[in-house]
């Protein structure tokens, strides 16, 4: 490479590598560093240094004319090594850019890539001086221009919406009707088969888990096992190259944009699994690949009194500081970029209460909140948060702001607890089955605001839920050590496989249950991919490393019939609007008597206030009125639909329920029925008042018709 390249001053903004058709501008933000060099790579890893003279509020820039997309390179930067005030300088280390839109493949895990001696006594106290240029993978000059064909937000609404939580790769890796060339990547999700699958089963909004460039971890690669899930990220603006089928010159970014493109044209909106609460350098003992070397103490919660250490609210070592304005520059930059460039429809934030913490407290009005909802650009898209990190006060489901949705874990615990018969009060249901009004009604956020779940990539699956009692992950290496020990599950009479029929037929009702409780519930419902078909990860509840057969979707054994279940459940969902209002049953309590709602007893009486305090109750129906949804359409037109009665019976035997007096309706046909595999809009009819039998464990939905 031509070590005497042209040199201009550049600007300090934007961030990152900027190419313009002419050159490319390089800017780094650097608070503490003492000098700065931008290192270019040809695809033999040749480096040529370029020391960067220019400095404009803590930003390093430099712009080099003739440079080119596809360039790889990254930086050198130093100052002081003073690991006990929190400052790890090494200018051995080739470090990725923080705003790199590409990044060409993956760590090789080597020890330069540490930047202290790891046989020396003192650990990270010392300082290495091998260089990591041939370990650490490069950042990338991107070309942003592609044809987006008119292009533009799908806008669907909340209450509209079904989520499907999925991964890039096991959706795909094993699906026999996808070109093997490409399963697994970017381009197998905008394959038409995985398209056609996902328009004929329903789904509105694919969730994709973690997509931004993550590191696999040392420990695991030796061990056999991998960072599936990818809850570890280094990169965040970079589509990671693992799941690209057509290079590792940018051509991943390219790929990403028309899988988006592929899918909205479908009408199926984006949402990625965001992890901006911590990276993937770890705590002190954590290799420097990026942000560590450029600026610890200035991306990082360091210990106020010990600044060697890392304050660790999410469990893996560190905590990005969303406090600091450089921090949240670069979050509100990267959601900006994957909105606007990327045209994502929004965002799971991976432990969002992390995010909220201003010093220790979990604080609803910290800068992170009021930067985004200021934001033009990112306040306007789906916003949903996982209410928990693991510190102190990080539980903070309901306490989001109100432009927010939630994982609603007191939902998915709650029907857990249920369907298995522990002992829980009917009350807890009735407000989880409302859209769980306690939580969100109070501060102005509507039944959408629950994002409501059974399972989740992490936990069991749908099928392990009904087929195990306790967790089986020793396939992780950690002696069964790691994953949730209280799963609320029930195996229905023996641990995992089972030849017996009876058992068998009831784990599949039980599935049949969740599913249909779920997408009956006010709300948004969220299932995770393969629970339609009876996906099983053979009790592991925690296949984060488990890159192969049991995290990956097997649709050769997938359950036929379990499929076409949910897929007319969630037709009924979608034809009926009042199965997903948008605002609340009416009145402050949802037990109160009002003209939208009824709650009922076997023998036909509504539920007095004293039975929603039995824990020993285990059935109970529900009237919903279809002309008194007091709500009304795009067209300013009142929202009419039929009227329906459920029934929910958690009982293991049969009973005999009395149907509502006349005036809830005169005439009523079954539509569902979990104890028969039924789903039909004009099953067999009944009469006001009269006589049905429930089958134990259960779940029966009778239609009135509209006048």
């Amino acid at each position: 490479m031509d070590m005497n390249l042209t040199k201009f001053p550049g600007n300090p903004y934007p961030l990152g590598a900027t190419w313009d058709g002419k050159g490319v501008n390089f800017a780094l933000f650097a608070n503490n560093a003492t000098s700065v060099e931008l290192c270019l790579f040809d695809d033999d890893n040749q480096e040529t240094k370029i020391q960067l003279k220019e400095c404009t509020h803590h930003i390093w820039h430099v712009y080099l004319p003739g440079i080119t997309h596809g360039q790889f390179y990254g930086y050198r930067v130093d100052g002081p090594f003073d690991p006990a005030n929190g400052f790890r300088y090494n200018p051995n280390k080739v470090l990725i850019d923080p705003y790199a839109k590409s990044i060409a493949g993956p760590v090789k895990w080597h020890d330069s890539l540490f930047g202290y001696d790891l046989n020396d006594p003192d650990k990270d106290l010392s300082f290495n001086n091998l260089d990591s240029a041939p370990y650490i993978p490069k950042s990338v000059v991107i070309d942003p221009n592609f044809d987006w064909e008119d292009d533009k937000p799908l806008d669907i609404p909340y209450h509209k919406s079904i989520i499907y939580e999925t991964h890039v790769k096991g959706f795909t890796i094993l699906q026999p009707d996808i070109p093997e060339e490409i399963r697994g990547t970017y381009a197998a999700m905008a394959h038409p088969v995985t398209i056609q699958y996902l328009k004929d089963l329903g789904i509105t909004a694919v969730e994709l888990m973690p997509v931004h460039h993550f590191i696999i971890d040392a420990h695991l690669i030796e061990k056999g096992l991998s960072n599936y899930w990818g809850y570890n990220t280094i990169g965040f603006f970079a589509p990671d190259v693992r799941y690209s089928s057509s290079g590792v010159h940018g051509q991943q970014v390219i790929e990403f944009k028309n899988m988006v493109k592929e899918l909205h044209k479908a009408g199926l909106e984006v949402i990625i699994d965001v992890v901006y609460n911590h990276t993937a350098e770890g705590n002190e003992l954590g290799p420097t690949l990026s942000f560590k070397g450029i600026d610890n103490c200035a991306y990082y919660r360091l210990v106020e009194d010990n600044k060697r250490y890392y304050n660790d609210y999410t469990g893996t070592g560190n905590t990005l500081n969303a406090n600091l304005p450089n921090v949240l520059r670069l979050i509100m930059d990267s959601l900006r970029y994957w909105i606007l460039d990327m045209h994502v429809d929004g965002f799971r934030f991976d432990l969002a209460s992390t995010l909220a913490r201003e010093l220790h407290d979990v604080d609803k009005l910290s800068s992170f909140f009021d930067i985004i909802y200021q934001d033009p650009v990112i306040s306007q898209v789906k916003l949903i948060a996982e209410p928990w990190d693991i510190g102190e006060g990080g539980y903070q489901v309901g306490n989001f702001p109100s432009e927010w949705a939630e994982w609603n874990g007191k939902y998915r615990d709650c029907m857990r607890d249920y369907w298995r018969g522990a002992d829980s009060m009917l009350g807890e249901f009735a407000e989880r089955l409302s859209g769980s009004p306690d939580l969100y009604q109070n501060d102005g956020r509507k039944p959408t605001a629950s994002i409501n779940f059974i399972t989740a990539h992490d936990g069991f699956t749908l099928h392990d839920l009904v087929a195990y009692d306790e967790k089986h992950n020793e396939a992780n290496g950690e002696n069964n050590n790691d994953g949730e020990s209280h799963n609320r599950s029930w195996n229905c009479g023996v641990e995992g496989p089972t030849d017996d029929p009876e058992i068998i037929n009831l784990r599949n009702q039980q599935k049949r249950n969740f599913l249909a409780t779920m997408f009956l519930s006010q709300g948004v419902p969220m299932l995770v991919a393969g629970d339609e078909f009876g996906r099983t990860q053979g009790g592991n509840n925690n296949a984060y490393c488990q890159d192969n057969e049991i995290s990956w979707l097997n649709w050769e054994n997938a359950d036929k019939s379990l499929q076409e279940f949910t897929q007319k459940l969630i037709s009924l969902r979608k034809n009926h609007p009042i199965f997903c209002r948008r605002g609340w049953f009416q009145g402050r309590a949802i037990r109160s008597k009002v003209t939208d709602i009824a709650w009922f007893l076997p023998e036909g009486m509504e539920l007095s206030e004293e039975n929603w305090s039995h824990d020993f109750a285990k059935s109970l129906g529900v009237y919903l009125n279809g002309s008194e949804i007091h709500s009304v359409d795009t067209e300013g037109k009142k929202i009419v639909d039929d009227s329906f009665y459920i029934i929910f019976n958690a009982y293991h035997g049969p009973l005999d329920y009395i149907l509502p007096p006349v005036k809830f309706g005169k005439t009523w046909n079954k539509v569902l029925d979990t104890s028969e595999v039924c789903v039909s809009e004009d099953g067999i009819e009944f009469n006001a008042e009269q006589t049905i039998n429930v089958a134990g464990r259960s779940v029966v939905i009778l239609k009135h018709k509209k006048d």
